[in-house]
């Protein structure tokens, strides 16, 4: 499969697929229901006994699945082989984004990584099952560095964290 340029694609945005949800086999149901309500910043909408669980936000019925239907007490599954890179969640703002990069630290969740890719600002870590989580904020679509053709020019620069954190005073 070779990527293609986005403008060039054949099938129209009436009829193009979305990402639903995201469903992953964790190790620790409630350690993971903690993770992604008390750090990430869902909802939790449904819970299935101590099998399964699903998240939300905004109302809607589900973003995030988690079960240990074939995971229960299983240990993270190794780097470097095939599988989920990450699961990324989009704040509405920056002092969001903040409020969250705050619950982070105060969970004691280590960051592995922080960017700029100039259309976005996006903090990276892992869930306790070794999953990679983006926490990310668009800037404006008119702010958005481009080229003399319009082209979208993603960056990955360093992303300020201190000025990122004093949009979320303590």
């Amino acid at each position: 499969m070779t990527p293609t340029d986005p403008s060039s694609e054949q099938t129209s945005s009436a009829t193009a697929p979305t990402l639903g949800h995201v469903h992953l086999k964790v190790a620790d149901l409630q350690r993971a229901i903690e993770f992604y309500t008390d750090v990430v910043g869902l909802e939790l909408v449904t819970l299935y006994g101590d099998q399964a669980a699903f998240l939300s936000s905004h109302g809607y019925h589900h973003r995030l699945g988690l079960n240990t239907w074939d995971s229960r007490g299983a240990e993270a599954a190794p780097t470097g082989h095939p599988g989920l890179y990450h699961s990324a969640f989009l704040y509405p703002d920056r002092p969001s984004l903040a409020r969250a990069l705050r619950r982070a630290m105060a969970a004691g969740v280590r960051l592995t990584g922080k960017a700029d890719h100039g259309v976005s600002e996006a903090l990276y870590l892992d869930d306790p099952d070794g999953n990679g989580v983006e926490l990310y904020r668009d800037r404006p679509e008119a702010e958005w560095p481009r080229d003399d053709t319009g082209k979208i020019l993603m960056t990955n620069a360093p992303l300020d964290i201190d000025a990122l954190l004093a949009e979320a005073p303590a």
